[in-house]
């Protein structure tokens, strides 16, 4: 057995002499409590999912929701809600730290975040879209941001009623990400040109 064993790790004191690179435990990682989170300065970024079905996509837009102290998440339509153990296993427990809120129609959120001056963009693929990497958020206003239905994408009518439509480039073949992908994609993309 030692035999094998050294065939496989030839230098088996190798791990344990250079730390160069090592990984850092959780406990390194400065994480907030879920009162430390709350009390957080948000990032002026709204989240709304339209008709999302799959409930490991919610929890994993929850989980990075969490990940950039969003301000808040909007469940629209037939999008599941906390709790459910589906929704909690992607999430891990950012569903007790993120603010979140179910509004039944898309449409009539979309036009009373508008009214009370938030900007609302939809992540489709539309005529006039603007392509991420070419939008600019402004650092004064909030500004919400749609993800929709896994099949279907996010409705007509909301992408009509939003400010503008913003598009993630693509260049392969299939020009279809996963709805958390995007979501992760655009908030990442959001963050950091905010917090330049």
């Amino acid at each position: 057995m030692s035999e094998y064993y050294n065939r496989l790790n030839p230098a088996p004191n190798l791990y344990f002499c250079t730390m160069e690179k090592r990984k850092l435990r959780n406990s390194e990682l400065d994480r907030k409590s879920v009162d430390e989170f709350k009390e957080a300065e948000k990032t002026p970024i709204i989240v709304i999912l339209d008709n999302v079905r799959s409930l490991n996509n919610i929890g994993s837009v929850f989980r990075t929701a969490d990940a950039f102290l969003i301000q808040k998440i909007y469940l629209c339509g037939i999008t599941a809600q906390p709790p459910h153990k589906d929704i909690q296993k992607t999430a891990l427990g950012a569903t007790e730290t993120v603010n979140w809120e179910y509004v039944k129609d898309s449409l009539a959120l979309v036009k009373s975040l508008k009214g009370d001056g938030i900007k609302v963009y939809s992540i489709e693929q539309a005529e006039g879209a603007v392509m991420l990497n070419d939008f600019s958020p402004r650092r004064d206003e909030t500004c919400a941001v749609i993800f929709g239905n896994e099949v279907k994408g996010v409705q007509q009518s909301v992408v009509s009623a939003s400010d503008a439509v913003i598009e993630i480039p693509q260049l392969g073949s299939k020009h279809s990400l996963n709805i958390s992908v995007s979501t992760g994609v655009v908030l990442w993309d959001l963050f950091s040109k905010l917090t330049k």
